[in-house]
């Protein structure tokens, strides 16, 4: 199964809006990595919604 260039672009664009990371900090990650990473901002960023 091959990961869609969208969802990557996606996944990218998200960690580096939230964490400021370089593209190539990001795309180093590997795909299991990235993953996580974008969960994490998520659950992040719903608390952080729910504390408002």
């Amino acid at each position: 199964m091959t990961y869609a260039t969208d969802r990557i672009h996606e996944e990218i664009a998200y960690i580096a809006y939230h964490f400021h990371w370089s593209l190539e900090d990001i795309l180093n990650l590997e795909h299991r990595e990235r993953r996580r990473y974008t969960e994490h901002i998520a659950t992040l960023v719903t608390r952080a919604a729910a504390e408002r």
